[in-house]
């Protein structure tokens, strides 16, 4: 298994893709607006507008422009520690140095703890999503390469991926030696194996940090973000960095130093896998990334063995139905052939639940199969296909009816890619002018940029094999006409009728 990032920087966003085996299986935009970005992982300092004793919540203004949900679960068995710490540093020097306060009643009221304009430093738990505000907690965690940090509470957990006893215990007593007092520690997966240095540095800059949150929260006022996540990018790198990564392209220099800095402080030997794209192509096109989100994004995705899914969204659930197609399988045994396309299916439903970043109520309604264990067989693949995904999710044995029930963490909207094309000339509507205006528009183009030389059009992939037809193609025939080669480079992003033309400095001129 081989995992690539590719990330494709734009004036008003980034976007990342995760390939693994060069294949598309996550992918995330990320906001450069500063004020606009509410990531799980940020830390605010909000006040509270007010408590709803209904739903046991309060509503904290945290700066979006709907208040961030705190249900009285959220709150943590340590509130009174946290609320405790946040007034002293509101007040003053920061001072962690006190006893750990009594937990807090499990199913207590809310109003018993905050009021109106209280000041809260919380944590965003969930982005926004629709019409809802962020969900947030005001019990704080800060995550690191091999350890997440819980100020307040004195536990230390292990990753249920590692399944080695002896590993397990190794780690408990490394940290339970090194660990900051008042602080547990959730230890991660990759901190398998690692030697106590690497953890006590790790410890170290979580414990640095927590202590520069309190510090900078005097006389501020609120709302205020007061510590943001990683970016999505250095995130993933964090979360996932092992001897699979194969690559990081990047296409802008400023990100490239960043990742390179970050992964030379976290994993020296592995910086050199960060590199820079310099190509004239698009870096998405470069790696066959566009194609794949059009195939990905759809209402019908299909699969290499002739079937296909088709994907509905609704407001409460997602539905998908599986169908096998074209596909030619064995005759006369239809229970075979109903196995290996819901096997195809099932990895292929893991893979897009990531992609797509769906959450909540799932319903996959597979084809149906008459023998036990063949369902037994499927629910074993999928869950097996599903263990990779961080999102927490449960999946529940298929129906009578075929069909298995899933519900998967939401953090963040959907992702919904539009991979259906307006039309440019009639946007919409359905009249549409003869394509053969597009070559007028385009040699009057060329003629508009005479003087400039070198020029590149751009252009849907269809539109480029037209111009290119032939042995005596319109490409040659305008060399001859305008006494310049023009260079012709399809885009799949590029709608059928759009062009672009720029120079040789590729800078835009129509």
């Amino acid at each position: 298994m081989s995992l690539d990032l590719i990330i494709s920087s734009k004036p008003d966003e980034d976007v990342i893709a995760l390939l693994k085996d060069k294949k598309l299986i996550e992918i995330h935009t990320e906001s450069k607006e500063e004020d606009k970005t509410f990531a799980a992982g940020d830390i605010f300092l909000g006040k509270v507008k007010r408590t709803n004793p209904g739903l046991n919540s309060a509503f904290v203004n945290v700066g979006y422009e709907k208040d961030g949900f705190l249900h009285y679960s959220d709150l943590g068995a340590g509130y009174k520690s946290f609320e405790k710490a946040t007034k002293i540093a509101l007040n003053g020097t920061p001072n962690f140095d006190f006893p750990i306060e009594k937990e807090i009643d499990k199913y207590g009221k809310i109003k018993d703890f905050i009021s109106a304009n209280q000041k809260l430093l919380v944590q965003v738990t969930k982005e926004p999503i629709s019409s809802k505000g962020p969900k947030i907690t005001t019990e704080i965690t800060l995550p690191g390469r091999y350890l997440v940090l819980i100020p307040f509470s004195n536990k230390i957990s292990v990753s249920q991926k590692i399944e080695d006893a002896e590993e397990k215990a190794r780690l408990k007593r490394l940290i339970e030696s090194i660990r900051p007092k008042n602080f547990g520690v959730i230890i991660r997966t990759v901190a398998q194996k690692r030697k106590v240095a690497e953890l006590n540095q790790d410890l170290q800059e979580l414990s640095e940090k927590w202590a520069s949150i309190y510090a900078k929260i005097k006389d501020v006022k609120p709302p205020k973000k007061i510590l943001g996540e990683l970016n999505r990018a250095s995130a993933i790198v964090r979360d996932l960095l092992n001897e699979n990564f194969n690559s990081i392209v990047v296409d802008d220099e400023i990100m490239f130093v960043q990742l390179k800095e970050y992964i030379g402080k976290i994993a020296p030997d592995r910086a050199k896998i960060v590199k820079l794209h310099k190509g004239k192509v698009d870096i998405f096109q470069h790696y066959g990334i566009h194609k794949q989100i059009k195939a990905s994004f759809g209402r019908k995705v299909d699969m290499q063995n002739g079937g296909y899914l088709i994907i509905d969204h609704a407001e409460a659930m997602h539905v998908i139905d599986v169908n096998s197609g074209n596909r030619k399988g064995k005759e006369n045994d239809s229970e075979a052939n109903a196995l290996q396309v819901n096997l195809d299916a099932a990895e292929e439903v893991a893979r897009v639940l990531k992609l797509r970043d769906m959450g909540g109520i799932i319903a996959v309604d597979f084809i149906d199969m008459y023998d036990k264990e063949n369902n037994q067989k499927l629910y074993k693949f999928l869950k097996e296909k599903m263990s990779v995904d961080r999102a927490k999710h449960n999946l529940i044995p298929p129906s009578k009816f075929g069909v298995v029930e899933i519900t998967r963490q939401r953090l963040r909207p959907t992702q919904v890619i539009e991979t259906t094309e307006k039309c440019p000339t009639c946007h919409g509507t359905g009249e549409v002018q003869a394509a053969i205006l597009i070559t007028d528009q385009i040699k009057n183009a060329i003629k508009t940029a005479d003087k400039s030389k070198g020029l590149i059009l751009q252009v849907h992939p269809f539109i480029e094999a037209y111009f290119k037809k032939g042995l005596i193609s319109r490409q040659i025939k305008w060399f001859f006409t305008y006494k310049k080669w023009i260079k012709i480079e399809g885009r799949t992003s590029k709608h059928l009728l759009y062009f672009k033309l720029l120079n040789k400095k590729r800078e835009e001129l129509v």
